[in-house]
């Protein structure tokens, strides 16, 4: 388990799936701004199998325990991405951003990388804060790089480079 001060971040098991595939199903959690998966929990479960080394899910959870939302990484090729979505009741209390924060410092310290990227709709200024505020800078603009709710729609790239990293700030090295 990865700890932060006020959210954790751990490992989605095998157990874990029938969770998530209610929330990856849920109009509400996906929201406006992600596409609607609408996976069976049979369709997760052989994703998950499939899963490869550099693609992992995780669950944010609070200090009690209680889960609140994912945020997970994958790689393409060389490209190192994240992304991450919180239940709406939880939505603007910072848990995301220390979520990525968290996630950040796991990857820089764990592989051998010199980015981290996202995407973010447009229009989807709440997510884009929070990248802001995790360290990421604002590279430009994807046109029309993802079918949401029936339109192709524009996607905002931010990444944070090893060297705008530096050091860890939420996980504590162990001495």
């Amino acid at each position: 388990m990865l700890e932060g001060k006020n959210v954790n971040l751990r490992v989605v098991e095998k157990e874990d799936l029938p969770l998530l595939a209610d929330w990856t199903n849920n109009p509400e959690f996906c929201g406006k701004y992600d596409w609607l998966p609408q996976q069976s929990r049979a369709e997760l479960a052989k994703s998950y199998d499939n899963l490869t080394p550099d693609t992992k899910w995780f669950f944010i959870e609070k200090k009690d325990g209680a889960k609140i939302g994912t945020v997970f990484h994958f790689s393409r090729g060389c490209l190192l991405g994240i992304g991450y979505a919180l239940t709406p009741s939880e939505r603007g209390k910072g848990c995301c951003t220390e979520a990525v924060k968290i996630m950040v410092d796991y990857l820089f310290l764990s592989k051998e990388i010199v980015r981290v990227q996202a995407n973010t709709d447009i229009e989807n200024i709440a997510s884009q804060k929070v990248l802001k505020k995790a360290g990421f800078k604002r590279e430009g603009t994807i046109r029309k790089s993802t079918f949401i709710w029936g339109e192709w729609r524009d996607e905002t790239l931010y990444s944070i480079l090893r060297e705008e990293w530096k050091e860890p700030r939420i996980l504590k090295r162990i001495a």
